[in-house]
């Protein structure tokens, strides 16, 4: 019995441990989830409007103009960056997809990382017969090695976003994309993430990112709109679209970190409940073991007593 005591006690005091540690962990990401949660909210009001923007470009029809200009210098001699600024606008028959793909590079976040997978695999095979059909772009170390496990085919990832990444992280996912997309290592790139609902709430989204057509020009209340444009429309575009482009993707990444945090924060409080409720319970078993041991040794002390008589 006494062996018994020894081991209950020490796996509370084990359990205890483990609960402060996980309320540690609870608070840190708390923490960070309402700082990313202000400098999201922030980021929003600079992505509507970078949205705004492009949208009243294509509803002036200066993107359509734009488009036609990369026909006519098709097969001329321009500079590499204003191809890829003009190709950002270009559809063109899609043989091969492309996923960016934004999962966390740890765990203990709960089932964000498996909702994210689980939703891939079931787009790939919903909408491609073969491996050959698509490309990943991964975000975080867990998607990276899960893709890399199933033999897929990855052709980027980038690993140690910060837990409030930086515009300048981004810059580097957002080049890399549109290179690939400019060189036909794939026609078309969706950003898929899991989208920050509420502090216990995400949900999966997958987004087009390239080429730039999902403008909803009927947003614009007067489409007659003449633009001057200084110095010159090209200028104006080269600096917007890839703007917009780096919005998507830095606005996909900071809402994806949201959700991750938010996730941990009810992963930890999760796990933290636990420890407390099994304290609780094991509290109880060494207290009637204890009291049964207490009542065993008054009984032998009362029947030696009584044999002593």
């Amino acid at each position: 019995m006494a062996e018994s005591l020894m081991d209950i006690k020490r796996q509370i005091a084990s359990t205890k441990k483990t609960g402060q540690i996980t309320q540690a962990m609870q608070m840190v990401s708390g923490a960070k989830l309402s700082q990313i949660e202000k400098r999201a909210g922030a980021y929003q009001v600079y992505a509507t409007k970078v949205r705004e923007i492009v949208t009243h470009l294509a509803a002036a029809q200066l993107l359509e103009i734009e488009r036609q200009q990369t026909e006519a210098l098709a097969g001329t001699d321009v500079s590499a960056e204003r191809l890829q600024v003009a190709n950002l606008l270009q559809e063109r028959p899609v043989k091969k997809t492309g996923y960016l793909v934004i999962t966390s590079d740890r765990g203990l976040v709960g089932a964000y990382n498996s909702t994210i997978l689980k939703a891939m695999m079931q787009m790939f095979d919903d909408d491609h017969k073969h491996k050959e059909d698509f490309v990943i772009m991964a975000v975080g170390g867990t998607g990276a090695d899960f893709f890399k496990s199933r033999g897929m085919n990855l052709a980027y990832e980038y690993r140690g976003v910060s837990d409030i990444p930086t515009f300048d992280e981004v810059r580097e996912i957002v080049r890399t994309a549109v290179t690939m997309f400019d060189n036909g290592v794939f026609d078309e790139l969706y950003v898929c993430y899991n989208h920050h609902v509420n502090s216990l709430t995400s949900a999966f989204r997958a987004e087009k990112m390239l080429p730039i057509t999902d403008l909803d020009v009927s947003e614009v209340a007067d489409t007659n709109i003449e633009y001057l444009t200084e110095p010159d429309p090209d200028a104006v575009l080269e600096a917007i679209l890839p703007q917009y482009a780096e919005s998507l993707i830095f606005g996909a990444i900071m809402d994806a970190k949201t959700a991750e945090h938010a996730a941990s924060t009810t992963a930890m409080k999760s796990a933290t409940d636990n420890a407390n409720d099994l304290i609780s319970r094991l509290s109880v078993t060494y207290n009637r073991a204890r009291q049964a041991q207490i009542t065993t040794e008054i009984t032998e002390i009362v029947g030696g007593a009584t044999a002593l008589e």
